[in-house]
């Protein structure tokens, strides 16, 4: 049987950003994806080190650009990265049941949503999304700057939601980080 290893939030943090610096030149995942993990993971459960919440872009990957493999990260994906309901309580399981003391909201340069909250009167159920988003940026247009309040909204959003000050008793800690397209890297903010 495998020893369960829980990270704080500082140790998964650092993690994250070794993983980040080891993605910007691979040309394939490193992470693990062996079948005998899939067994394990299978038999034992899953242990991630992290909470991402990223956007549901397919360029935005996060058990890649954090060199990560089965079972390391808890990744929940919506377009624009927004939080609701849904997310608080995927949060919250990761958190509670799983061990996870880092949440980290992973937004991205040029943010098909974040671009449509600020040029568009969006219509149908994408308007939820960008409605959200256009609450968090206010009249801001320039796209790094929308992002990064894009980004702050919903870490506010988590942190309200789940009562943090409760939750870092715990260790449980909120972080941002904006994913640049171009070149891979990951700014955390």
């Amino acid at each position: 049987m495998h020893t369960i290893i829980t990270y704080t939030a500082e140790e998964a943090l650092k993690k994250l950003k070794e993983g980040n610096k080891r993605y910007l030149t691979a040309k394939s995942n490193e992470g693990d994806i062996s079948l005998m993990l899939r067994q394990r993971t299978y038999a034992e459960g899953q242990i991630p080190y992290a909470i991402i919440i990223t956007c549901s872009d397919s360029r935005v990957i996060p058990e890649s650009i954090f060199s990560a493999g089965i079972g390391d990260l808890f990744v929940i994906r919506v377009a624009g990265n927004v939080i609701d309901d849904h997310q608080l309580g995927s949060i919250e399981y990761a958190a509670e049941h799983l061990g996870c003391r880092l949440v980290v909201v992973m937004g991205h340069n040029q943010c098909g949503a974040v671009d449509a909250a600020i040029h568009h009167d969006s219509e149908g159920y994408i308007k939820f999304i960008t409605d959200e988003i256009k609450r968090a940026i206010g009249d801001e247009t320039d796209d790094y700057a929308a992002c990064c309040l894009n980004v702050r909204h919903s870490m506010k959003r988590i942190e309200e939601g789940l009562g943090l000050q409760k939750k870092e008793a715990h260790g449980l800690q909120v972080c941002g980080a904006l994913y640049h397209l171009e070149d891979g890297s990951v700014e955390f903010l």
